[in-house]
């Protein structure tokens, strides 16, 4: 079932999105596959020496923002997606992607709805929190 326009409302809150705890395992993956390479994320002496201690990639964690958008709104029906990071993220933290729509505008091609959306570990701290804009499309066939 295609996602409209009428179908949301201001508050209207974005599917959860629950990953289990981040494990080094997925760090060096996801180091192989984004060519981010540094220590930080996988080093602990290196880490430790830095004065934080292993981190995950903040591009990892903003994957996880993505995916939960993603997941609800076609990615084609994206127009704007806007990150900042706020925390650092640890391994055997879990992260938690959830928001809610903030604003509703009704235009002639669709009705874009503008959504803030958060990522938060287990302690409900903050690691990324942001902002996306979607076109839906309207009932009736119409744009």
């Amino acid at each position: 079932m295609t996602l409209c326009y009428e179908d949301i409302e201001v508050g209207t809150p974005i599917p959860t999105l629950v990953k289990p705890p981040i494990k080094r395992e997925q760090l060096v993956k996801y180091a192989g596959a984004s060519g981010d390479f540094n220590p930080l994320h996988y080093d602990d002496e290196f880490a430790e020496k830095a004065g934080l201690g292993v981190i995950a990639q903040g591009m990892l964690i903003m994957g996880f923002v993505a995916q939960a958008i993603c997941n609800w709104i076609p990615q084609k029906n994206l127009r704007y997606f806007k990150a900042r990071f706020v925390g650092m993220t640890r391994p055997n933290d879990s992260i938690t992607v959830s928001g809610n729509v903030v604003r509703k505008t009704d235009k002639e091609n669709g009705g874009v709805i503008t959504c803030e959306i958060a990522a938060k570990d287990q302690n409900s701290e903050v690691k990324i929190s942001g902002l996306f804009e979607a076109v839906l499309p309207k009932r009736g066939g119409r744009k």
